[in-house]
């Protein structure tokens, strides 16, 4: 069992950034591929960004490249996600997600948090 817990939302400006914060705790972090996926309202829930276990792979979405980066910190078993030049759009709840996987993948996670709300006003 991975326990996931985000912070770090709120309520930002157009073109303002926000950095999320997800800290894992539970079963051992080595091995786990953390993405990062967001739902606003109406909407279904998408993919955001995933970063390997080493933390040298990444993947983003069309909307987010070059805007949000995503990092991770594997003794604090924390993973982050920084978000610059935010738009209305991106309006949504924030989920962070883990799965084992050799592979950043963008689906087929086990384990999610319970996310954290981000508004940017226009």
């Amino acid at each position: 069992q991975v326990l996931l817990a985000e912070s770090g939302g709120g309520l930002v400006q157009a073109g303002g950034s926000l950095r999320l914060s997800c800290a894992a705790s539970g079963r051992t972090f080595s091995g786990y591929v953390m993405g990062w996926f967001r739902q606003a309202p109406g909407k279904e829930r998408e993919f955001v960004a995933a970063i390997s276990w080493s933390g040298f792979s990444t993947k983003y979405a069309d909307s987010v490249k070059g805007r949000f980066t995503i990092s991770r910190d594997n003794a604090k078993n924390t993973v982050y996600l920084q978000m610059n030049s935010l738009k209305p759009e991106d309006t949504a709840v924030y989920h962070c997600a883990a799965r084992r996987s050799d592979y950043v993948v963008t689906v087929g996670y086990n384990y999610w948090g319970q996310g954290t709300q981000v508004t940017v006003s226009s």
